[in-house]
């Protein structure tokens, strides 16, 4: 087994986020790691992180080789160490590798980017603010990371299409997977010009302990976070305390404090999470990629 099949292996095997396995990988190099995980001679808390112990990755493979999708490992030139190796650091488990379609270089993507985020169901307002920044983002060249979600981050990556950086869209389904589906032709957009990236494998479908494994990458990936609209239990909220504990920049675009949705906005402005902006300079100066 070579270093790419032994983690299409682990992407089958696992469940993420998987700290553990995460660790172990890294201490003995994917291989080792799966031969000693298939003879039971890795530690218990590898094994508890193992739900299939024999996945069927032939598939998998055949796709790669067709050209449907690339996998892409920490054994590639253009995996974003630095980005990510604040999920290890955190306990959080960076991801085993990720499954790609578009030919953009995510290394140099994630140099310059910042994850837009916020509510799904957003007001015109929240839309508004979210396809200016997109939009204004990407005419700096800088890499717009979003859900592809309806609401803020859907809002987000349409203007950033409209720019010269290609965007980022981050699944919490198989890259084959057009979720939400109303979404489709946009996310087929993305790929075009951008990138789809998932840890999950082909055919996988989204379930919501996915949507918040998602949300660590999406805190991972961008130099710096911004906030949009969010209610109080929205699931932005967590991906900006995310960020925040690796030691990025946090920011929260003010709504009307009448809005339901800007209440999670308002308790990142109050504790000192999130510093509010009202304009893209104000990210660009502050995180130096312009």
């Amino acid at each position: 087994m070579n270093p790419l099949a032994a983690r299409a292996f682990l992407l089958r095997a696992t469940e993420p986020p998987a700290p553990a396995v995460d660790a172990f990988v890294a201490a003995h190099g994917p291989v080792d790691a799966v031969e000693r995980i298939q003879t039971g001679a890795a530690p218990r808390s590898v094994l508890h992180e193992i739900r299939d112990p024999e996945p069927r990755i032939d598939e998998d493979l055949a796709a790669i080789d067709a050209g449907h999708y690339r996998l892409l490992t920490p054994e590639d030139p253009d995996w974003p160490h630095g980005a990510l190796r604040g999920l290890t650091e955190q306990g959080l488990g960076a991801p085993l590798g990720l499954w790609v379609r578009g030919t953009a270089n995510l290394a140099a993507s994630s140099g310059a980017a910042v994850s837009v985020v916020g509510a799904r169901a957003a007001s015109q307002y929240g839309e508004h603010v979210a396809a200016t920044l997109g939009n204004d983002l990407a005419a700096a060249d800088v890499t717009v990371l979003a859900s592809g979600a309806y609401g803020v981050d859907g809002a987000a990556h349409r203007g950033a299409l409209l720019g010269s950086a290609p965007p980022i869209a981050v699944l919490a389904c198989g890259a084959d997977i057009a979720y939400p589906q109303g979404h489709a032709s946009f996310l087929e957009s993305v790929a075009h010009s951008g990138l789809l990236i998932s840890e999950y494998p082909p055919g996988t479908k989204p379930i919501r302990a996915r949507f918040a494994a998602r949300g660590r990458l999406l805190a991972a990936l961008g130099v710096a976070t911004v906030v949009v609209e969010a209610g109080k239990r929205s699931g932005a909220l967590p991906i900006a305390h995310t960020a925040a504990a690796m030691g990025r920049h946090v920011y929260g675009v003010p709504g009307p404090i009448t809005s339901a949705t800007s209440a999670g906005v308002i308790d990142l402005l109050r504790t000192g999470v999130a510093t509010p902006i009202a304009a893209t300079e104000h990210i660009v100066c502050q995180e130096g990629i312009r």
